[in-house]
C-alpha cells in the first residue's frame, strides 16, 4: 500500500426514501497521512455512490483516533443538491461545505448593547436613541 493510499469503507448503511437521501457511517483509514479533508472525501464518495453533484455529498462528525490513520464519521449523500438544501436539518453543515451562504446576523454582544443603550434613554427620546442604535449596528 502507498504512503498517501486513502481507504473508505461504509457501515451501517440505509436508505432513507423520505428525506431524498443514502446514509451511512464512514471508516477512513489513512496511514502516513494525518487527516483527509473533506472535499476529497465528498469527491470519492459521490464518485462511488454516484451522486448527482459533489455537493449533495454532507459530512459531519469526522473525528480522527487517537495515534492517527483513522478517522471515523457520518455521510449523508442526497438525490440532488436541492434535496440537501430543503431536507437537511443542520444548516451550519451545508455552510461549512459550501452548498448555502451563511446569512449575516447581528452579533451578540451588539444586540445587547443597542438593548441596553436603549434602556438608559427615557421618555419620547427612547424611539429615536433606538433607530439611532439599529443604524449604529
Amino acid at each position: 500500500m502507498s504512503e498517501n493510499a486513502v481507504t473508505i469503507r461504509t457501515r451501517k448503511f440505509l436508505s432513507n426514501p423520505l428525506l431524498s437521501r443514502r446514509q451511512c457511517i464512514i471508516d477512513i483509514h489513512h496511514p502516513g497521512r494525518a487527516n483527509v479533508s473533506k472535499a476529497e472525501l465528498q469527491e470519492k464518495l459521490a464518485k462511488t455512490f454516484k451522486a448527482a453533484d459533489k455537493n449533495a455529498v454532507i459530512l459531519s462528525d469526522l473525528r480522527t483516533q487517537m495515534g492517527g490513520g483513522k478517522t471515523t464519521g457520518f455521510c449523508h449523500i442526497y438525490d440532488s443538491v436541492e434535496c440537501a438544501i430543503k431536507y437537511h436539518g443542520m444548516k451550519h453543515h451545508l455552510w461549512r461545505s459550501g452548498v448555502i451562504e451563511k446569512p449575516n446576523t447581528k452579533g451578540r454582544k451588539g444586540i445587547k448593547e443597542a438593548k441596553n443603550r436603549g434602556k438608559k434613554v427615557r421618555g419620547l427620546g427612547r424611539r429615536i436613541a433606538r433607530k439611532k442604535a439599529r443604524r449604529s449596528e
